[in-house]
């Protein structure tokens, strides 16, 4: 979960921002974000793969997805 900082100058590390929607933007962010990281340990470790995230969870962060996600990156 947590970003690799060690090629946070490079140009090719983060091309692939160029092409992201809003919503891919929102997510790189997100996940950065160590409360929401805590939060993911603390939380989401201890569900079950096919349990439901908690209705708290997902109305702290915001987070809504009318189908299935996939990453962005290669």
């Amino acid at each position: 979960m947590l970003p690799d900082p060690s090629q946070w100058r490079s140009d090719h590390a983060y091309a692939y921002f160029d092409d992201l929607p809003p919503e891919g933007l929102a997510w790189e962010c997100l996940r950065r974000n160590r409360h929401y990281q805590t939060e993911v340990r603390n939380t989401l470790l201890d569900l079950s793969r096919h349990a439901p995230v908690p209705e708290a969870f997902i109305e702290t962060w915001g987070l809504r997805s009318p189908g299935a996600t996939e990453p962005k990156r290669p």
